[in-house]
């Protein structure tokens, strides 16, 4: 258990890693660029990760992903609305369009190596922290009978969170942003339209 100093310690370690990969990329990162970005010295950023560079890159993981479920809020936590949803729908776009073609925790899952069983562990916390707050705003409408009751919530929220993630890998490999905004907007298109043709 860690005192709160020690917690502010291993807060500011991870948090000085996540900055030095957003501005010089991940690829040179050595511990010797965070030890001078944290003002820590070795003993301290092995004392609180003992595995070195990959379980530091694991925790900064862990917190990008934190990031991308913070960065959505409030909306993602209170989709109770159309409006809601668009204001979801905003949020989302916009995180990514200040995001541009870099995406840390890309990056990240991709240094740590995808098929690793923690970088896998990682994604799927994330994934399903995301689909179950979505779940959750499509039953919330289910109950107010803005969205067809026969609808299954789950794979609902399983496909909005496929078409974010589709559409941000053409952002991160084209530029361009539309395909994410296309498929936002005719996902929910097609959510609201379904308590219509109830």
């Amino acid at each position: 258990m860690l005192t709160a100093k020690g917690a502010a310690t291993r807060r500011r370690i991870i948090e000085g890693a996540a900055a030095e990969i957003r501005e010089n990329g991940i690829a040179g990162l050595t511990l010797d660029d965070v030890r001078a970005r944290t003002a820590t010295s070795k003993s301290q950023i092995f004392h609180y990760f003992p595995g070195g560079k990959e379980e530091l890159l694991l925790a900064v993981a862990a917190r990008e992903a934190d990031q991308v479920i913070e960065d959505q809020q409030p909306h993602l936590g209170d989709l109770t609305t159309w409006q809601a949803w668009q204001d979801w729908r905003d949020a989302v776009v916009r995180r990514y369009e200040q995001q541009g073609v870099d995406c840390p925790l890309g990056m990240l899952i991709t240094e740590l190596g995808r098929t690793t069983p923690a970088a896998q562990a990682l994604t799927a916390r994330l994934l399903d922290r995301w689909q179950a707050a979505l779940r959750a705003g499509v039953a919330r409408m289910q109950e107010t009978g803005e969205v067809d009751r026969r609808l299954d919530a789950d794979r609902t929220a399983a496909a909005l969170v496929a078409a974010v993630q589709g559409g941000v890998v053409i952002l991160m490999s084209t530029g361009r942003i539309t395909h994410l905004e296309a498929a936002l907007d005719t996902s929910l298109a097609l959510l609201r339209h379904s308590a219509v043709q109830v």
